[in-house]
């Protein structure tokens, strides 16, 4: 409008200037925090991907980490295999091993959370109620992953949840320490979960109440209104929104029809389940009332089709087969049973490693063996030492000086790996002076164990580095065990049946026990009705006689074919296919479909059997391991002596997984594992375990006869089947009363008429049967064969006619009444 004067002109580049030093630091402020917030959530982002890999890294590393603590930071010679190098491992160890264990996550979680606050200059996350949250969820969790797994050296709870636990234990015991967690569990979840059912029933019955008001009916007549909001009416972000209070005239708003929500920018943080209250414009009642009566007709028909399927659950048309329904009280024997034998924790003398790290480097330094490097690793019996040689010495040269090694350490059971498969190293296997005995309890209460999914896992013990080592039986699929007396192998079987027994129920699992001895699995008999299988008509289950062996091999040959032929109906290769494809009812029982569960066949002392039955055990053994793991029979075969006469080519052909405890001469040891090595063992469990040619050394758990029978009694206690599993019926060609009663069984539609021939004319001859009943010669041969087992003729007298014992019809009768 007029002139800007000089004064006023100069007014106003003044105050410009101060409002850009005003300004300035302000945006410098921003630059900083913005920068804080970045580098907060790329250190979120390391501490995530560093604790993500501590889990599989955390054996690896944390031996380093103890050992060189903060200065594993400047060892450049020490590899770590965290994948963010020694920082990540040190600080995931920090956090998981002294502080918090898996809740260490949290304090990751609020880094990134604070980092995008400031980064983007929005409370996006509330970290006050984050934080209480954390706190809370720090102390509860990290004590329950103390207490789960306190067994465990993974150290899920951390510092704080072992310190935590060990003092609620001691103050209120293991049974109420869990109570008062499980209790706290439920309190949190109970008070962190909102429940919203009361406003949505609230709303509903409002909705039903206005539909019969007739002011709500007048409002239709009404065609729009155009609703001006006040300005006073929109509420700040900064405050907390108020609960609206509805009155006639809301009513108004929320019947209109519009195109659109009127959003406030103030208000856009508002949660979609308070969209009623959006102030709406150009609202039509009728098609409000026709889209709020869809919605009632499609839940209507929603809650028709729920009671439907509901229905037809109920009737279990729609429900997978369950083969344990039969057996549903079944409970599986506890570990409360077992005992724990030893401490369960390793000693480490480091005096004896010590000494025996300098005898070794002394014994090969005398003969011109340097090394440039030795490592050892403690197990329960042995200790591993694993050395490094100098560049260009041979490896043969140390392993000839297994003898010397053994001599200067004065100790039993040296062995030598040269190399260790995998590694670049050559290992020395050196005897504990203080063995540590392995129990089965810890074995079956590890995690490893409880939560694996194999089909028929086996603990067989724990390796050299202190690991539990599970293998699944189905995989093998067949196990070859060989051991002299006293070794252990009777303790291994009782640790592959406990195994089996702990994991299985018995609709899933069957045993088929070979005992020669009489005593050794004696104890199994009080399970017959769970978990034994034998053939029909048979009184124990327990198959100790030579003759009943041989039956029940072939037995078990006849129900490996039925199985193939029901597997070939269904289309499928294996077992695991088929009873899938039984459980999810596509299979019809009527057609002799049923569910098939796993048959393992135990068999000790194998070589007996050999020397007394020889080939008629060593055939159906051979067909059985060549073809039966596919429809879920696996064998496990246990000898005292694996010499080449009873361990043959072709049972050791068939047999990929092998156990070697201590035999007397190297060659056992090659035949059992085709390597030496199970004459150096130390003997009471400790054994090698031979798969696909990969070798490792274990220590069998220890079970004691008392545990097996307890067992076995809690077993018997449950509900049972009545009778064992049956086997098909094997008829022995050898045996003459079963040739009679398989011939009179397939008895010739004829045979009635060619008898009265026969005693009519008294001559046993078979032209005669041919001419009378104008039969070719081989059927009438057949029906004279017939009548010599039912004695009515006597035997062949070559070019005579055979002698006819019976003399009248009236007493051919009685025979032929007889037979029928």
């Amino acid at each position: 409008m007029g002139k800007t004067t000089v004064s006023e002109s100069k007014r106003q580049r003044t105050r410009s200037s101060e409002k850009e030093e005003d300004v300035s630091p302000f945006l410098n402020r921003d630059r900083v925090l913005r920068g804080v917030g970045i580098a907060l959530i790329l250190l979120s982002v390391f501490m995530f991907i560093g604790f993500i890999s501590y889990f599989f890294t955390w054996k690896q590393d944390q031996d380093k980490v103890l050992e060189f603590s903060w200065k594993l930071l400047f060892s450049r010679d020490i590899v770590v295999d965290n994948q963010l190098g020694r920082l990540g491992a040190l600080m995931s160890h920090f956090f998981f091993y002294d502080l918090l264990g898996v809740c260490s996550f949290l304090v990751a979680y609020l880094f990134f959370a604070l980092g995008v606050n400031l980064a983007f200059k929005e409370w996006i996350f509330k970290l006050g109620k984050i934080s209480l949250h954390a706190i809370f969820i720090t102390l509860l969790f990290s004590t329950i992953f103390a207490f789960i797994f306190h067994n465990s050296a993974f150290p899920a709870g951390g510092g704080l949840g072992k310190m935590l636990f060990e003092w609620l234990s001691t103050l209120l015991g293991f049974l109420g320490l869990g109570i008062l967690l499980g209790v706290l569990l439920l309190l949190y979840l109970s008070f962190s979960i909102s429940w919203d059912w009361k406003a949505g029933m609230k709303s509903l019955m409002q909705k039903e109440h206005h539909e019969d008001d007739p002011e709500w009916d007048k409002l239709g007549e009404t065609e729009s209104f155009d609703i001006e909001i006040p300005k006073e009416s929109i509420i700040p972000e900064e405050k907390e929104r108020p609960t609206p209070h509805f009155e006639a005239n809301d009513y108004e708003v929320l019947v209109k029809e519009e195109t659109s929500p009127i959003i406030f920018e103030e208000e856009a943080t508002i949660i979609e389940e308070e969209l009623e209250l959006t102030p709406m414009v150009n609202v039509k009642k009728d098609k409000q009332a026709s889209l709020f009566q869809e919605d009632v007709e499609m839940d209507i028909e929603k809650v028709k089709e729920e009671v439907v399927v509901k229905e037809i659950e109920h009737k279990g048309l729609n429900t997978s087969y369950d083969p344990t329904l039969d057996l549903s009280g079944y409970i599986f024997p506890t570990l409360e049973i077992l005992e724990e034998h030893g401490d369960g924790e390793i000693t480490i003398n480091k005096d004896e490693l010590e000494k025996h790290k300098n005898q070794i480097i002394e014994t090969l330094s005398n003969y011109n063996i340097q090394i440039s490097k030795i490592k050892a690793t403690v197990g329960p019996t042995v200790t591993l030492y694993e050395i490094v040689p100098a560049p260009g010495i041979r490896i043969s040269k140390i392993k000839n000086l297994e003898d010397d090694i053994a001599l200067s350490l004065a100790a039993l059971g040296i062995r030598i790996i040269a190399p260790i498969p995998g590694k670049g190293t050559i290992g020395i296997e050196v005897p504990n002076v203080k063995k540590s005995i392995v129990s089965m309890k810890s074995l079956l209460a590890s995690e490893k164990f409880v939560n694996t999914d194999m089909d028929l896992p086996v603990a067989m013990g724990k390796t050299i580095s202190n690991e539990n080592f599970i293998m699944d039986l189905a995989k093998m699929p067949h196990l070859l065990m060989a051991g002299a007396t006293g070794q252990g192998k009777s303790v291994g079987l009782n640790a592959i049946l406990v195994s089996l027994l702990y994991k299985k129920h018995p609709a899933e699992l069957k045993f088929v026990l070979v005992d020669p001895k009489k005593v050794e699995l004696t104890l199994y008999k009080l399970i017959e009705n769970h978990f034994l299988a034998k053939l029909p008509n048979e009184e124990e289950a327990i198959i100790t006689d030579t003759k009943k062996v041989i039956h029940t091999l072939n037995a078990l040959c006849i129900e490996m074919d039925q199985r193939y032929d029901l597997l070939k109906q269904a289309q499928v290769r294996h077992i695991k296919e088929y009873n899938a494809k039984f459980v999810a009812r596509q299979l019809n029982p009527h057609n002799g479909h049923k569910f098939l569960p796993y048959i393992v066949l135990v068999v000790d002392e194998f070589a007996d059997l050999m020397m007394t039955a020889g080939k008629e055990v060593e055939t159906p053994i051979a067909r059985l391991a060549q073809l039966a793991r596919a429809i879920g029979i696996h064998l496990v075969i246990a000898t005292q002596r694996p010499s080449v006469n009873i361990i043959t080519g072709t049972i050791k052909a068939n047999f990929p997984g092998r156990i070697a405890f201590k035999v007397t001469s190297k060659i056992d040891s090659r035949t059992i594992l085709d390597a030496g090595g199970a004459d150096q063992l130390i003997g009471r469990g400790d054994m090698l375990l031979s798969i696909n040619g990969d070798i490792i050394r274990l220590q069998c758990p220890f079970v004691d006869t008392p545990e097996v029978e307890k067992i076995c009694e809690h077993i018997e206690h449950q509900p049972s089947y009545g009778e064992a599993f049956l086997l098909p019926e094997f008829i022995d060609p050898t045996d003459e009363n079963n040739v009679a009663s398989e011939m009179l069984g397939d008895k010739d539609e004829l045979f009635d008429d060619a008898a009265r021939i026969i005693v009519q004319h008294q001559q046993g001859s078979t032209s005669l049967i041919q001419r009378r009943l104008k039969l070719g010669y081989n059927r009438a041969g057949r029906l004279m064969d017939q009548l010599e087992v039912a004695g009515i003729v006597g035997p062949n007298l070559g070019s005579k006619a055979r002698e006819v014992y019976i003399s009248t019809e009236a007493e051919l009768e009685r025979i032929l009444q007889g037979i029928e």
